[in-house]
């Protein structure tokens, strides 16, 4: 009789463990889907219709287009962020291309964002790098006058920027965007931003907010 009892002891104390666990883990996933972004995109239609369709609780997610860029869009980050009274945002986020800007203001936006805290999902050169990776992986340079053609072929129909769209239509393939923008990143074993092309973070973005989604 001691035997049993002390078995089904034991029994009910892994039960109590598991469910603790399991409390543990509900906990939190609940927690994660509570943080609040504040995404600040240098455009003004293409990034923020592609990140306002996450499902991330809308009242946790704030996604600007400010037509701003580099060191401006930072400082407009900045601006936005600490308007907030009452609560903090728990991630930050600033979203811009390489493009054609100097060295030292693509530089010096990353310099400046991480001084504050903010983290950045870039693209070098543009934006659609992380749309074309959704397809295929590419490590060669291309020139961001050449991303719509290239996109036009993969889609089957033309790109046209701000195609409210793009994240209902690449949202089966994201994965295999993740896997491919990793993959690129881990190629730059001294990684210079400025210069690294084809290069995004897009992907750490996109992570993160689906950590925080609810499907």
């Amino acid at each position: 009789m001691l035997k049993k009892k002390k078995s089904g002891s034991r029994r009910a104390r892994k039960r109590l463990r598991h469910r603790g666990k399991l409390l543990s883990e509900r906990k939190q996933s609940t927690r994660n889907t509570l943080e609040s972004f504040l995404i600040v995109c240098e455009g003004e239609k293409t990034e923020p219709l592609y990140f306002q369709e996450f499902k991330v609780p809308k009242e946790v997610c704030k996604v600007v287009g400010v037509g701003a860029n580099t060191i401006s869009l930072v400082k407009k980050a900045i601006q936005i962020r600490d308007e907030k009274e009452e609560h903090s945002y728990d991630q930050v986020w600033c979203v811009f291309d390489r493009d054609s800007f100097p060295a030292k203001n693509f530089n010096g936006a990353l310099s400046l964002a991480k001084k504050e805290g903010i983290k950045v999902a870039y693209s070098n050169e543009a934006f659609e790098l992380w749309y074309l990776l959704h397809f295929d992986y590419h490590d060669a340079a291309i020139s961001r006058d050449l991303y719509a053609e290239k996109l036009s072929q993969k889609l089957g129909f033309e790109y046209v920027k701000n195609n409210p769209n793009m994240f209902e239509l690449l949202e089966e393939i994201q994965e295999d965007a993740i896997e491919h923008a990793q993959r690129l990143l881990s190629t730059y074993i001294t990684h210079h931003p400025y210069s690294d092309n084809p290069c995004t973070t897009v992907h750490q973005l996109v992570i993160e907010l689906n950590k925080n989604s609810r499907k």
